[in-house]
């Protein structure tokens, strides 16, 4: 099957560390198609006279397969779709595909196929949304610094013979840290105890976990930069927490609907459509989004037989922050929880929690779809409604002579 024109002039770019191929098809009036291939270096000159070439060319629409850093407007479109089409060869090699005839080169990413494709697919990606998620991905790297450092800190406390993590739920905590930055510093012991705050232990307990009989001047040294290190990101991720929302004016019914879910915060919901985008029209159906995530049950069948349902390789940044809202969804009084608990028994934690994603997923597609807020089926809203409006009612009733209100003895 051919892929049905949609632009005269197309040009597909391959780009390499130390070349940039390009490939562009020009459709004449007579129907003629031409097609120019041509290698350019990666340095500012050659870049040049690539942007030159462009220009005499003036195509419509300039496509490249999705990479790790990429510049220009340009189409970025996902490899996989393309091994429906004639002539794409499924093991990444050179080889044809055996069902039909090939149409020019065949090996994986080459720009001559892509520019073939372009003509009859249209995108799903957004510029719009690529800059913002520039600082949703710097954020969550972050975060990933964030809990390696404070985990770090951990090991040199316990290694020192600091022992508070036995007395407090979280060692990061305000009153644990208020303990812990005078204690690194040498302050005495009695005005670090005053500093407690909240905590139920008594001071006798707290003397024994802050005994610095082992905390030599290295770990204080050490300690002291991981502490420094912790602010500093925790400083980072504030400022990103604050800008991204700001990019997203425009969507925010989207991402007030988002909240009404169980496990998703405001920085969730924010960070979820800058992957994904808030435009559910271009994918049809809740399917393409969750196989390009990569958060759906594998399709792999032999024979009439089911084999291996593992999920593939998708999207990790949408994969990771899904885990998180099924994992904070599980810990809540919803249907949620029930699904996630009914599936553990069987299944194990690991694959509830990725299946929890998915139905996360779908759930989120449909609501963006159909513009309304979650609602959960362990809960009797009509009766929420009537609970809180109940008294208000009853008292228009009477005022208004539907109820009588009875005299008083």
């Amino acid at each position: 099957m051919e892929p049905t024109a949609m632009f005269k002039r197309v040009m597909a770019l391959n780009v390499h560390q130390a070349k940039i191929t390009a490939c562009a098809i020009v459709e004449h009036d007579d129907g003629r198609q031409e097609m120019t291939k041509l290698d350019f270096g990666a340095f500012k000159r050659d870049r040049r006279a690539l942007a030159q070439w462009a220009l005499r060319i003036r195509p419509e629409v300039v496509v490249m397969q999705r990479a790790r850093a990429c510049t220009g407007r340009a189409r970025l479109q996902h490899s996989r779709p393309w091994a429906s089409w004639p002539g794409w060869s499924t093991s990444g090699t050179s080889r044809p595909c055996p069902v039909a005839r090939p149409i020019g080169p065949t090996r994986r990413g080459s720009p001559h196929w892509r520019a073939r494709v372009c003509c009859g697919r249209r995108s799903s990606r957004r510029w719009t949304w690529r800059q913002l998620r520039l600082v949703a991905r710097q954020r969550q790297k972050l975060v990933g610094m964030l809990s390696a450092q404070k985990n770090r800190l951990h090991k040199v406390l316990v290694d020192a013979g600091i022992r508070i993590n036995v007395l407090v739920s979280d060692v990061h905590g305000q009153s644990a840290r208020a303990m812990i930055k005078p204690l690194i510093k040498g302050q005495p012991m009695h005005e670090i105890l005053d500093l407690k705050g909240r905590l139920g232990a008594s001071g006798e307990e707290l003397l024994e976990a802050l005994s610095t009989e082992q905390f030599s001047a290295r770990h204080a040294f050490v300690a002291d930069e991981i502490m420094q290190h912790i602010e500093y990101i925790e400083q980072s991720v504030a400022r990103m927490d604050g800008y991204l929302p700001s990019g997203l004016a425009a969507w925010q019914p989207q991402l007030k609907l988002l909240q009404t879910i169980p496990g998703v915060d405001q920085i969730g919901a924010a960070m979820l459509p800058v992957e994904i985008s808030a435009d559910m029209s271009v994918l049809g159906s809740a399917e393409p989004l969750a196989s390009r995530v990569g958060i759906c049950p594998g399709n792999n069948e032999s024979a009439g037989k089911r084999k291996r349902g593992r999920i593939r390789k998708g999207n990790a940044w949408v994969r990771q922050l899904l885990c998180e809202f099924a994992q904070a969804a599980a810990r809540t009084r919803c249907a949620l929880k029930a699904k996630f608990e009914a599936r553990a028994i069987r299944k194990g934690r690991k694959k509830s929690v990725i299946a929890l994603a998915h139905k996360m997923l779908r759930t989120i597609y449909a609501m963006i779809s159909s513009g309304s807020h979650y609602q959960d089926k362990t809960v009797d809203y009509e009766a929420l409604s009537v609970a809180r409006n109940a008294p208000r009612w009853t008292k228009m009733l009477r005022k208004h002579g539907f109820i009588e209100t009875q005299a008083a003895a």
